[in-house]
């Protein structure tokens, strides 16, 4: 098959004779020039710089979202680390709890299981509805924390209640007051009138004087009690005040160093500060009163009674 084209004019004839093959090949290069020179977006309203912008723009979110995850999780790795760090400290201070609650009950004797901290508490009772509380996580490190916050709870609860009872139990046996206040030296002046040290008029002393030469004498408590004064007073110098319950305090002046602050708890026969000669004083010495129910009351009673006497 062929096509021919005949063309006569005034002055110009020509002929062209196509084959199939050539035609064909003509009509298909006509047809890709006309694809390529359309442009669809044109016809849809829609400006190819505009497109590219919006398109630049979503790429740029893109990169910002996939950074921000990656902060996400190196934050949450570094989190993690630390929570589990603190997980480790929390294990430490839970076996140092248990070492020292054992070892309390065991000063105290007390051996019906109550205080056996290898245990849980056994507990139980009604359930009493209240707001649901939002969830954990999920995650093990989370949920182990959890854990051991309710594990120290308890026993912190534990350690509170021995603590009590040890106070109750160490108080009852050794409030009493009995024994001399120092650790070293001698009675140097007695409960009652005498001639006052410094313009030699009679006048009541309402204690009793313990004097040593040796140095670094120790001044102890003489009961069991509460420290409720630990600094400077006028006449006592340096003085300690010990509540002892039952309207019983005991006071300890003119030291030198105090041992003890106001608000410690003491037992019998703990130093609680060192000789002196703080305040009215003419040397070394402890001037040592007892009060009952507010008023000095003499020591003697005190002194020379035994200190296991029940």
């Amino acid at each position: 098959m062929s096509l021919s084209v005949f063309y006569r004019g005034s002055k110009v004839r020509f002929r062209i004779r196509l084959s199939r093959r050539r035609f064909l090949s003509y009509v298909g290069i006509a047809a890709f020039i006309g694809l390529a020179s359309w442009q669809p977006w044109q016809y849809q309203g829609i400006d190819p710089e505009l497109a590219q912008s919006k398109i630049s723009a979503e790429q740029k979110k893109l990169v910002l979202q996939e950074q921000a995850l990656k902060d996400l999780k190196e934050d949450t790795q570094k989190r993690l680390g630390a929570m589990t760090v603190y997980l480790g400290e929390l294990r430490a201070q839970m076996r140092r709890l248990d070492a020292l609650g054992e070892r309390l009950a065991g000063v105290a004797n007390l051996d019906n299981g109550e205080f056996n901290f290898n245990q849980e508490l056994p507990i139980g009772g009604p359930e009493i509805e209240v707001a649901e509380l939002p969830k954990s996580s999920g995650t093990d490190v989370i949920r182990e924390i959890e854990d051991m916050l309710s594990q120290i709870s308890d026993k912190q609860k534990q350690l509170s209640l021995l603590e009590s009872v040890m106070m109750n139990h160490q108080l009852n046996n050794d409030a009493y007051i009995a024994g001399r206040p120092i650790s070293d030296g001698w009675l140097s002046s007695q409960y009652g009138v005498r001639k006052d040290p410094f313009n030699g008029t009679p006048a009541m002393h309402k204690g009793l004087d313990f004097a040593s030469y040796n140095e670094d004498v120790k001044i102890i408590a003489t009961g069991a009690g509460v420290v409720t004064w630990a600094g400077d007073r006028y006449g006592y110098g340096m003085l300690v005040e010990i509540d002892h319950g039952g309207g019983l305090k005991t006071r300890y002046g003119h030291n030198d160093k105090l041992s003890v602050s106001v608000g410690d708890v003491v037992t019998r026969g703990q130093q609680i500060a060192e000789m002196g000669s703080s305040g009215r004083s003419t040397g070394p010495h402890v001037h040592y009163e007892v009060l009952r129910n507010g008023r000095q009351i003499d020591p003697n009673q005190f002194v020379y009674r035994k200190a296991d006497s029940k």
